[in-house]
């Protein structure tokens, strides 16, 4: 429904937005990842014509701001801790002038160690990035209290040892992979005005508006109620955009002012100083008893969190996929430990199923290892070891219809698993994972106009998925009337309760119960007025196509609204649904296929099987579309995308260099629904936004190795490091 607007360019992203009197704000920007902040001097900078005002520490609350851990200033005070912290802010009338003043403000800075690697950032004897850290608001227990460590995640099931004695072989591997940026168009963008009243009025490029309204609250000190977000269209986000980045400071500057002050991030500041993926080292340790099932399993997740702990929302700071350390299978002895680490890196947030893509790589990897150092197929293998109904898993969550077996064998089929290869050095890779359908609280109005159409009123914003598509969708459906009969309205978050926002696979399941809810509450309504206008009871009011039937009588829709916006009345129904997890969870196989240039290197991905658990599908077209999305970014975080870094210091500053997949490098794909109308969402479906990305890598490495016996343990999987496995294989 937001196709026209965003094609034809009349949509208004937060970049576009504008007030009158606008003032526009630049961010001083650190130059050393580690350094003590001894002068600020923007005597300069203020004398430049244009300039209206320059921000500093000195002139905001020393307040930590974060989703949870809250432990990141929003000017630097005394220690930058990242090449692009923020230092100051200038705001002029225009962004050029405000360029050059930010670039008068000088800073003299004392340079301190640093460390880079969250490995050695553990170790004793490490610069400490964070010496107050126990004083931090929401820090999770330390059970291990590690140099650094600000998150550790401990979960498991059995007797772990015991699992390695019952073991007839014992496994080890290391995996590593990279810093990935989410690669959305739209950078971070914000405008903020306080009005006559002295609320803070707020337009940000933002998937969590209740979130933000929330933490700004916090971080300038005023009640939630003083604050209003207004959702705008989103030029993308794949899970960094629910911070709060320059909102607090635009607030400051505006209130100083008296003007409304915009910010918006060139890509340059996003790629250094946004919220990436988390790059990690994992270690996995795996045993196998003789009926080559395995019995025993321990996982270290190591993650670079970078030189803050902010960005990330979850209670324990750190990422949900790390619960997914056993992968899709039962193992009856299991450990997994997860660890964020500060380093002087770029603070990293969410990616598209955070923390998955990096635990999957490694232990679908290991998987095909073990299976082939057994002698054994890695689909067998993977059968033989499969999550069925009631197995437990690390994390305490039990699963009913699992659906693991069928998909696994599924995406085998559909890739003609096991068939003779079509040439030398093609090779066919498979990997698994699963993911569950998300929770969280949402809330929606459906009301009936006065030419009996309908109205949704949701605070959810569409990141780009078809949300309000979809809900508008499931409006329609209860009314049954045509969904284009359904006005969609975006409100404020002073329209509706508390939401949850666009994120954690939870959109159509959250929001989509909510609307459901409230479109039933406006039915029934619709049916009681029907009953009394048709003079029957309510037991006898069949509402279909838009009609209602009754006593041998029937009326339109847009009779009984009429009649009933005449006598001064409505039909409204507003509803909130607060969602937790279902005990289910949505599988997904796939294969790749590639052909392996043995002179070069070179890795060319021919086909790509995705086979997906799923419920009923409620739109096709955004469904499939969210398939292909994830498998493309998949795609380029296996094979070409790494945020590369000397010394702290982004190398790639631009999207040129990061190396995005473009339509040129997208394989065949094939996409394989085991479908079973069984899922939290309404009318028996299940999610889908960020089931297609995690298997991807391990796939294409997996096949890689079947093509020429390289194993690639460290994404990307590029033609160098192929090359380089060649030739010490020969």
């Amino acid at each position: 429904m937001d196709g026209f607007g965003k094609v034809s360019g009349e949509a208004v992203y937060a970049k576009d937005f504008s007030l009158p009197g606008l003032l526009w704000g630049k961010a001083v920007r650190s130059q050393f990842p580690h350094a003590r902040i001894l002068r600020v001097d923007a005597s300069r900078a203020k004398a430049r014509p244009g300039v209206v005002a320059v921000l500093t520490a000195e002139e905001i609350p020393d307040i930590l701001v974060g989703k949870t851990l809250r432990d990141m200033p929003m000017l630097a005070r005394d220690r930058a801790r990242f090449i692009g912290e923020k230092i100051a802010v200038v705001a002029a009338e225009d962004p050029d002038i405000a360029a050059e003043a930010a670039a008068l403000v000088e800073v003299e800075y004392e340079e301190l160690p640093a460390v880079f690697d969250p490995i050695e950032a553990m170790q004793e004897g490490a610069p400490i990035l964070h010496e107050g850290m126990a004083s931090y608001i929401r820090l999770p227990e330390l059970p291990s209290k590690l140099p650094n460590v600000h998150s550790e995640v401990r979960l498991s099931i059995g007797n772990v040892e015991e699992g390695f004695r019952l073991a007839k072989r014992v496994f080890e591997n290391s995996f590593t992979t990279q810093m990935v940026h989410q690669g959305y168009l739209e950078p971070h963008a914000a405008t903020v005005a306080v009005d006559s009243s002295g609320r803070i009025q707020v337009w940000a490029s933002t998937k969590t508006p209740y979130g933000l309204r929330r933490n700004l609250a916090r971080a300038v000190d005023v009640p939630e109620e003083k604050v209003v977000v207004h959702l705008l269209p989103m030029g993308g986000d794949f899970g960094a955009k629910s911070s709060l980045m320059d909102v607090p400071l635009c607030y400051f500057i505006a209130k100083k002012s008296r003007r409304p002050v915009k910010m918006v991030m060139s890509y340059e500041e996003e790629l250094m100083a946004a919220c990436p993926r988390h790059p990690s080292v994992i270690k996995i340790r795996s045993g196998v008893d003789e009926d080559r099932r395995i019995c025993a399993h321990k996982i270290e997740i190591v993650l670079n969190s970078g030189a803050y702990g902010a960005f990330k929302p979850n209670k324990q700071a750190s990422l949900s996929g790390v619960e997914n350390g056993a992968g899709a299978y039962f193992i009856p002895n299991a450990a997994i430990a997860a660890y964020c680490v500060y380093t002087n890196c770029v603070p990293c947030g969410h990616m598209r199923a955070p923390g998955e893509p990096q635990v999957i790589f490694a232990l679908e990897s290991h998987m095909d290892m073990m299976a082939r150092e057994l002698g054994i197929d890695p689909v067998e293998f993977r059968l033989r070891n499969a999550l069925k109904d009631g197995d437990p898993v690390p994390s305490g969550h039990g699963f009913e219809k699992v659906r693991c077996r069928e998909t696994i064998a599924a995406a085998a089929k559909a890739a003609n698993w096991g068939r003779p290869r079509a040439r030398p050095n093609v090779g066919r890779g498979i990997a698994v994972s699963h993911r569950h359908i998300g929770r969280g609280d949402s809330s929606a109005e459906v009301s009936l106009e006065r030419d009996g159409r309908g109205c949704l009123v949701t605070a959810v914003p569409d990141t780009g998925t078809g949300a309000h598509t979809i809900l508008r969708q499931i409006v329609a459906e209860t009314l049954t009337i045509p969904p284009e009969r359904v006005k969609v309205i975006v409100g404020n978050t002073d329209a509706l309760p508390f939401d949850d926002g666009s994120s954690g696979s939870r959109v159509s399941h959250v929001a989509g119960q909510a609307a459901l809810k409230a479109a039933t509450a406006a039915k029934s309504q619709l049916l009681e007025e029907a009953a009394k206008e048709l003079g029957c009871e309510v037991e006898e009011v069949v509402l279909k196509r838009g009609r209602l039937y009754g006593g041998r009588k029937a009326l339109s829709l847009e009779q009984l609204c009429e009649a009933l916006f005449q006598r001064g009345g409505e039909i409204k129904g507003k509803e909130s649904y607060e969602g937790d997890y279902a005990p289910l969870t949505c599988f997904a196989a796939q294969v790749a296929e590639v052909e392996v240039d043995r002179e070069t290197g070179r890795v060319k991905v021919l086909k790509i099987v995705t086979a997906h658990d799923v419920g009923t599908i409620l739109n096709p077209l955004t469904h499939q579309g969210q398939i292909e999305g994830g498998v493309i970014q998949g795609f380029g975080y296996a094979l070409m995308e790494e945020l590369k870094a000397e010394d702290g210091r982004i190398t790639a500053l631009n999207l040129g260099d990061l190396k995005l997949p473009n339509i040129q490098d997208v394989p065949e794909f094939k996409t394989v629904l085991v479908q079973e109308p069984a899922g939290s969402v309404p009318f028996n479906g299940k999610s889908i936004g960020e089931h297609s990305i995690s298997p991807v890598a391990a796939a294409i490495a997996n096949a890689v190795y079947d093509a020429v016996g390289v194993r690639i343990t460290e994404l990307p999987i590029t033609a160098e490091k192929v090359y380089i496995g060649l030739q010490r294989k020969s």
